[in-house]
C-alpha cells in the first residue's frame, strides 16, 4: 500500500504544447508497472482547452465543477456540467475543456498502453470551439 498525501504533489501547468489558455493539474494516480491507470484533476480557466488528441487505451471524463465543452472530431460541441460522465473510445479525436465564460474541472482517467496515455495533435480553432455547442 502506498498513500499519497493530499497536497504532496504541486499543482503542474502542462505544456502549452498541447493547450489553448491556462490549465493546471492535480495528480490522482499513477500506477506503476504493470498498472496502467492514470487519473489527474484538470482544471481549466474559462476559454481554455486541451488540443485535438487520442487515448490507445480510451478516456473517461468525470466533470467535478463548473461548465465545460468538448467534441468528437466530426460531431457537434457538446456541453458538460458537474456530474457527467464522458467516453472517449480508443483512439477517437477529441477535445475537452472549459466554457468561453466559465472554468470547469473535471477528472480525467486513462490507461497508458506502451507507457503513453495520450497521442497529442494541433490545437484547436477558434472556429471549432466557439461553435455553437449541443446540450
Amino acid at each position: 500500500m502506498k498513500i499519497n498525501r493530499a497536497g504532496a504533489a504541486a499543482s503542474v501547468v502542462p505544456s502549452a504544447d498541447y493547450f489553448t489558455g491556462t490549465v493546471w493539474q492535480d495528480p490522482i494516480a499513477n500506477a506503476p508497472e504493470p498498472g496502467r491507470v492514470r487519473a489527474l484533476l484538470v482544471t481549466f480557466a474559462p476559454g481554455a482547452r486541451t488540443n485535438w488528441h487520442t487515448h490507445p487505451l480510451g478516456q473517461t471524463l468525470f466533470v467535478a465543477s463548473g461548465v465545460g465543452r468538448c467534441q468528437s472530431d466530426g460531431g457537434p460541441v457538446r456541453v458538460i456540467r458537474p456530474g457527467d460522465s464522458i467516453w472517449f473510445a480508443p483512439g477517437e479525436r477529441h477535445w475537452h475543456g472549459a466554457a468561453p465564460d466559465a472554468g470547469m474541472s473535471h477528472i480525467a482517467i486513462q490507461e497508458a498502453k506502451d507507457g503513453e496515455a495520450a497521442d497529442w495533435a494541433e490545437p484547436v480553432s477558434d472556429a471549432d470551439y466557439g461553435a455553437d455547442p449541443e446540450d
